[in-house]
């Protein structure tokens, strides 16, 4: 069984054992949490399509953990001014376990 949900204004699609990384949630390490945005479920040859989302349907999963992504530099120039400026980034997001579907 796989599913299409919707978090932190991106979309995922999982099934029952993956692994994912979603914008960061308030939740700690060790603890379940459950996406009711789901837009897509399929069982097979069996597929359910929501209007925006699927009524009734929902992932749930364990946190992994918390963590901070890559660092990112931002480079701001410009030309015939002496303007210069480095910035870092680094995203935040937490690890899921989806454990049911």
């Amino acid at each position: 069984m796989i599913a299409i949900f919707e978090s932190g204004g991106k979309q995922y699609l999982v099934s029952k054992g993956d692994k994912i990384q979603v914008e960061k949630l308030d939740a700690e390490a060790g603890k379940s949490v459950t996406f009711d945005k789901v837009l897509f479920t399929s069982t097979g040859s069996d597929a359910t399509v929501g209007k925006p989302y699927v009524s009734g349907a929902s992932v749930q999963g364990k946190v992994l953990k918390q963590g901070r992504g890559e660092k990112i530099h931002v480079l701001k120039y410009k030309p015939k001014s002496k303007y210069r400026r480095k910035i870092g980034h680094r995203q935040a997001y937490t690890e899921v376990e989806i454990t049911k579907v």
